[in-house]
């Protein structure tokens, strides 16, 4: 794994060489060794800050763990690349420097995410997880792994003294918890995940240390895990440690902030990605008749409606099916969308002009998804309304959790646990994380 993100460290490094020497008007004779130099500086650079230390499995998998420090990391990549440029006689060696930070920021990740796609496939990669417990806690659980494939976590049973509904998990049970020291050492697991069980407090941290005594990694599932976005411990209490669940203060300094991430980001986004956008534009142009744009009526903050706009991925005249529950009824065979909307839609181009919603000020880069005017009529629950305390997103929980994988139920709980636990560093770490899922297209369709 460490060999693939070299590559893709040297790869995003010496792009970056090459662009931070032309942004500084040093002559095209010289951009090879810019290239070079800044291609295996990079790598080093990144080691210093941690970006090579994978212990965890499920950090290099989802590639989220590593975000703060791939940030800081282009930050400091700037200093020496100034001081590369200076030397080497650039006219404009602070506008190199500040391109090499930017650039190598999004090369590395974008690299770093595609090398992590790839990868996760792999079989000797993969972790054999043990579920202990049988409840509606492990199912979600169980259904989550199985739908966040890139995590390379593959639940092969359960144990459980208790069984609520045989079968119900639709992995085999393995035994009772009594099994966990003869399956770890015949080597059937690699990983144990502990969620609700009606086992007792005592056989539980036996199990803990039965797993712990074998070197085995164990996940538990905390208690009201609902309701934990944002949560952070704090000082212990006669040794016992606490999770504060804190409440989000939405004041000016804090919406002032957002905005001026929304309004940079989107700015930025659009300069960068407007001849791509212009190319799929003229493509739907010829690929089938209509309009470039589809625009639709969203659910907004405060519940106050906008006109929402995407590529036109399907074509002209279809209509949107909705479940009694409001949910949208979305297939990966619909005969409805178009060669190219089947395209945009896989790495999510469709929703890019929606940053123009965002320049308007009806969206944010982060936020609840935009409901249809069926999803919003399906909220009938007081809570649900949270929701709508902040801008609907570009992106959010929902995006970097599975798109279209997720139930409309479930993801209505994410935006609620996200409004209600909302900070800043938040909404950069899922801007961070919605890389690594557009790439790798799941639940895009």
């Amino acid at each position: 794994m460490r060999r693939q993100l070299l590559s893709a460290d040297i790869i995003s490094g010496s792009i970056t060489g090459a662009v931070a020497a032309l942004a500084a008007g040093l002559p095209i004779a010289v951009l090879p060794l810019v290239a070079l130099a800044i291609g295996l500086g990079w790598p080093i650079l990144a080691y210093v800050c941690g970006l090579y230390a994978l212990d965890d499995l499920r950090s290099w998998a989802s590639g989220v763990g590593d975000a703060p420090r791939l940030a800081v990391t282009s930050l400091l990549v700037s200093w020496p690349v100034f001081g590369l440029l200076t030397a080497l006689g650039a006219t404009n060696p602070v506008v190199g420097a500040l391109s090499a930070a930017v650039i190598t920021g999004a090369g590395a990740g974008i690299g770093r995410a595609a090398a992590r796609v790839g990868l996760h496939r792999t079989p000797n990669l993969r972790e054999r997880v043990l579920i202990l417990g049988s409840g509606q806690v492990a199912l979600q659980l169980v259904q989550r792994l199985h739908r966040h494939q890139e995590l390379g976590l593959d639940p092969v049973g359960y144990i459980d003294d208790d069984v609520h509904e045989p079968g119900r998990l639709g992995i085999p049970r393995l035994g009772t918890l009594d099994s966990l020291s003869d399956l770890i050492t015949f080597g059937r697991v690699d990983r144990v995940m502990i969620a609700f069980t009606r086992s007792s407090h005592e056989e539980l941290l036996h199990s803990i240390r039965v797993c712990r005594d074998a070197g085995v990694t164990v996940d538990i599932v905390p208690r009201l895990f609902e309701f934990l976005e944002g949560a952070r411990t704090i000082e212990q209490v006669g040794g016992m440690p606490l999770l504060s669940i804190r409440q989000p203060t939405f004041s000016p300094l804090s919406r002032f902030s957002k905005r001026t991430l929304d309004v940079i980001g989107a700015a930025l986004l659009l300069l960068v990605l407007s001849p791509l956008l212009a190319a799929i534009a003229l493509a739907i142009r010829l690929d089938s008749r209509g309009s470039v744009f589809f625009t639709q009526q969203r659910s907004g903050r405060g519940g106050r409606f906008f006109k929402l706009y995407k590529f036109r991925s399907m074509r002209v005249d279809s209509t949107v099916r909705v479940r009694p529950d409001g949910a949208i009824v979305k297939a990966r065979d619909d005969d409805r969308i178009t060669r190219v909307g089947r395209f945009i839609r896989r790495f999510s181009l469709d929703e890019a002009p929606q940053l123009l919603n965002v320049l308007r000020g009806d969206m944010s880069l982060v936020g609840p998804r935009p409901l249809v005017l069926a999803e919003h009529a399906a909220l009938s629950e007081a809570w649900q309304s949270r929701r709508a305390d902040l801008r609907p997103g570009l992106t959010g929980p929902w995006q970097v959790s599975g798109r279209s994988h997720i139930p409309f139920q479930d993801m209505i709980k994410f935006d609620y646990q996200y409004v209600a636990g909302w900070s800043l560093a938040r909404d950069i770490e899922i801007l961070l994380a919605t890389i690594p899922a557009v790439i790798s297209g799941r639940g895009a369709y």
